[in-house]
């Protein structure tokens, strides 16, 4: 198996409900997201896919949350934790390479240099 990894920010702002009083409060966060994707064969280039057209992707999904107010987003009905933000962003990439040989192997949300969730589909 073969997996590739890119690294991405965006900065946005969210509310969490019944997690810790502190977090209820509005702030936001420069989130550092780190996308992988696997897949068993390379191509007739020898490569996973390529790099540049992984980020176009990933560059297209983070543009939905960059700079935004994530409570008003339909798909944060609930609360937009680190690990909602992570499966989001899983799922909105994998319906991008539907159709290929790659899958979202992971994803992890870090809201600071000390605490980030994974999410493996």
């Amino acid at each position: 198996m073969f997996e590739l990894k890119i690294l991405t920010h965006f900065a946005a702002a969210h509310q969490l409900r019944m997690v810790a009083k502190k977090c209820e409060n509005l702030h936001g966060h420069n989130w550092k997201v780190e996308v992988c994707v696997a897949g068993d064969t390379l191509n007739s280039w020898g490569v996973l896919m390529d790099f540049g057209e992984l980020k176009v992707h990933v560059a297209e999904v983070i543009d939905t949350l960059d700079h935004k107010f994530l409570n008003e987003l339909p798909f944060f009905k609930g609360n937009p934790s680190s690990e909602n933000i992570a499966v989001y962003i899983a799922q909105a990439l994998a319906a991008k390479l539907e159709g290929t040989d790659v899958r979202v192997s992971r994803v992890t949300t870090w809201e600071s240099e000390d605490a980030c969730a994974t999410y493996r589909p």
